[in-house]
């Protein structure tokens, strides 16, 4: 499978029975310049005052987008320039995965570096932009989730941190913590799980719900590693939906009027669970 881009991507080839079916392209630059240098440089702070990066993280099914959805209707509403990005949604790289994900043909590598080559093009084409700009930008799952998953599929986790090396780190993370069961039954109230939501392709269960049910404490467990490097903010992904927002809110609120990240063991007086109980 051949696809052409712009001057910047000009030519992805995968091709089948190797370990990286890429070829000699930039997919393939990519990968060996990401990983040659040390992980120590894979988050880059902000020093924009004003504009904020606000990630949005979880299992599936915990509850993200709902709150990202709510997020940047009170952002606007109260004069905010928001701009969104989305996981798995570069127009260069979508279709490309889409297309491998459907023939079930993507290895844990292969999946790894074009989830990774997904987000540096929207980095570097939206939210590196955007924020130079003083926008607001609500990501709909960032880094952090790259790394969960593929240390979930048994990949090296400097290895996988470097396929996103350099990245700004966000202001804040909102955590959205749940149980993997509660997911499970979430998404199978309203459609079927997908392969490689349910990491079949490295459990071997046929069943998505069993495979989900194995795979995913594996990402819960990575994930609760990189909350405590990161310092996410953690949101109950169990609670009503307006407690979650009011929660998220106040954060934002209480961090835009300090200019600053989110730091846990830096935040005099804010009290998480306190905003929670709303």
């Amino acid at each position: 499978m051949i696809l052409k881009t712009n001057r910047h991507y000009p030519r992805i080839e995968l091709r089948e029975q190797r370990e990286f079916p890429v070829g000699r392209s930039d997919l393939y630059i990519f990968l060996r310049l990401q990983t040659q240098t040390a992980v120590s440089n894979i988050i880059v702070k902000s020093t924009n005052k004003t504009a904020w990066l606000i990630a949005f993280e979880g299992l599936d099914g915990a509850g993200k987008t709902t709150q990202r959805k709510l997020l940047k209707a009170w952002l606007e509403g109260i004069g905010k320039e928001v701009v969104v990005t989305k996981w798995n949604s570069s127009p260069l790289f979508k279709p490309l995965i889409k297309a491998r994900k459907a023939t079930r043909a993507l290895s844990p590598k292969e999946f790894a570096v074009l989830h990774a080559a997904d987000f540096r093009h929207r980095y570097d084409t939206i939210i590196e932009p955007s924020l130079r700009a003083g926008k607001i930008v609500l990501a709909d799952r960032y880094i952090f989730t790259g790394m969960a998953r593929d240390v979930a599929r048994d990949l090296d986790r400097d290895w996988s941190r470097n396929l996103y090396r350099p990245a700004r780190r966000p202001d804040v993370v909102f955590y959205f913590t749940i149980s993997p069961e509660i997911c499970a039954k979430r998404i199978a109230a309203s459609r079927q799980l997908k392969f490689y939501e349910a990491g079949q392709d490295v459990t071997n269960v046929s069943d998505p719900v069993e495979s989900y049910l194995r795979f995913a404490p594996k990402v819960l467990q990575e994930y609760e590693n990189l909350s405590r490097e990161f310092g996410f903010v953690p949101v109950d992904a169990e609670r009503p939906i307006y407690a979650q927002h009011r929660y998220i809110r106040d954060t934002c609120e209480r961090l835009t009027a300090e200019n600053r990240h989110y730091e846990p063991n830096r935040a005099p007086g804010f009290q998480p669970d306190a905003a929670a109980s709303l």
